[in-house]
């Protein structure tokens, strides 16, 4: 009997993945594309999604290969993909009207300004479980409406679409199918959380045409059958990148969390099926849904930018030449020597929603080297998990006892120590680092009958590193307390206009 696999398209913020995976959860083979960063403006940023369309186009069969197997070996495609990001295209040609918005961008600073001193804005927050911000599809949504001629009527008569990536990227491989999953239209501030469906009063405040939008399905179920990409492959599920990394951590059980460190860094807690009150500047969210049952929801902690400081620091700043190097340089000196860093470049998110704030470096003094400063980027991200993870204790009633994680920067054993150290709990890394892509191929494999159940799932989930804190509890203290004086230095730096 032929073998079966199961691919995996993780369209992410500055490449697109394509991955094999067989029964045991492991990977087979990877091929990766990268895509340019449009930056127009201060705080602007932008992706071609044609040019994303066709990375994924040349991807497939390049996966394929180097798996060395053919396109009937393939059971399902699951896409995982960087959630809020915008896209509106030309339902007839298929072309986007322009580039897409991505997550980070912050134009809609002033909008966001304006519309939550209108009377509907905090019951729209209560019905999309969504603080009223930048990070979000609507108000980007809207922004492109109304500064791109023509667009809203278009929109009206029904002439144009929009989506997230993967409503995007099915829509190109299906030839038309115009769809969307909950976890992703659960980030737009137009879904009903509670209903799953796009919300009438969200839709009226924002003045978006319910025409554009996608239909809102079950994550884990059935997205059609691909003509391109991967032709005669069922395209079993799709959710948002961070619910997939939840979903590939084996998560399914209320009071489990884990969290993605990335470009931007992402802490999920599943709360079960009951949606819980967002509080301390946490988001509700749906974690995901199996075709035909309740939704598991979980509360989101979410950071803007840890990996990104990262490559700031390589890029803009030229410290060193690669990633990876930071831990080298950061090694060299005992600790921070007084110096810390809030990296609010595109605002602060989770737990603060400072969409005004801006980065800040505190403490210089002439004692300083770059040792320092790279100690002080890596202790970024450690203090910025550690209010993510007050507050959500603070909201859940719950207390994490461990932190799973994933992503490109837990490569980095000195930052793992340090989150354990911040937050005094065990941090563990499991075998499968490519967790995001895993489970997309976990739900899209579940969908297809690939895997029976989840406890086959949670099998496949093994250890590979953790770290124990081992912080003195004073310092511990008095360092938190340096951190939380810094951030306050970045409030109220940019004016409403």
């Amino acid at each position: 009997m032929t073998e079966s696999y199961v691919v995996a398209i993780d369209q992410g913020t500055t490449s697109t993945r394509c991955i094999v995976f067989d029964r045991r959860g492991q990977l087979v083979s990877l091929a990766q594309q990268e895509h340019k960063q449009h930056f127009p403006k201060p705080g602007w940023v932008e992706h071609d999604a044609m040019e994303i369309w066709r990375n994924v186009e040349r991807l497939a069969p390049r996966v394929l290969r180097r798996a060395g197997i053919t396109i009937d070996q393939v059971a399902a495609v699951g896409i995982a993909n960087q959630r809020e990001t915008t896209v509106i295209w030309d339902r007839v040609t298929g072309i986007p009207v322009g580039h897409a918005i991505i997550w980070q961008d912050t134009r809609t600073d002033a909008l966001v300004h304006s519309l939550g001193a209108l009377p509907g804005a905090a019951a729209v927050s209560d019905i999309s479980g969504l603080p009223l911000a930048t990070y979000f599809s609507g108000p980007r949504l809207r922004w492109m409406l109304d500064h791109t001629p023509g667009l809203q009527q278009r929109a009206e008569r029904g002439e144009v679409l929009c989506g997230t990536m993967e409503t995007w990227l099915i829509w190109n491989m299906t030839r038309g199918s115009h769809v969307t999953d909950v976890t992703n239209a659960s980030r737009t501030m137009l879904l009903d959380v509670h209903e799953l469906d796009w919300s009438a009063e969200a839709l009226d405040f924002f003045g978006i045409p319910r025409a554009m939008l996608p239909e809102v399905r079950a994550s884990i179920g059935a997205f059609g059958t691909a003509s391109e990409a991967f032709p005669g492959v069922r395209i079993g599920a799709a959710l948002g990148d961070q619910q997939a990394a939840l979903f590939g951590q084996t998560c399914f059980t209320s009071g489990e969390a884990k969290c993605t460190y990335g470009t931007g860094s992402f802490l999920l807690l599943n709360t079960g099926t009951e949606l819980v009150k967002p509080g301390h500047g946490l988001i509700g969210t749906v974690a995901y849904q199996v075709a035909g049952e309740s939704a598991c929801y979980a509360l989101e902690g979410s950071i803007a930018m840890t990996g990104s400081l990262v490559q700031w620091f390589r890029d803009q700043l030229e410290l060193i030449s690669s990633a990876p190097e930071i831990e080298t340089l950061a090694r060299t000196v005992a600790d921070n020597g007084g110096c810390y860093i809030v990296p609010a470049f595109s605002g602060l998110y989770a737990p603060h929603w400072r969409s005004e704030a801006r980065g800040v470096i505190v403490g210089l003094t002439s004692y300083i080297t770059k040792g320092h400063l790279a100690r002080a980027v890596l202790e970024a991200t450690a203090w910025q998990t550690r209010e993510v993870v007050d507050a959500m204790n603070a909201t859940s009633g719950l207390a994490l006892k461990t932190l799973k994680v994933d992503g490109g920067m837990t490569a980095d054993n000195l930052l793992m120590q340090m989150i354990a150290d911040v937050l005094d709990v065990p941090v563990v890394r499991p075998l499968a680092v490519e967790t995001v892509s895993l489970g997309a191929a976990y739900a899209a494999g579940l969908a297809v009958g690939y895997w029976p159940d989840l406890d086959g799932l949670r099998r496949n989930w093994h250890i590979a590193g953790q770290w124990m804190p081992a912080m003195d509890p004073a310092l511990r203290d008095t360092e938190y307390a340096n951190w939380q004086r810094a951030v306050q230095r970045t409030f109220d730096w940019i004016q409403p206009a």
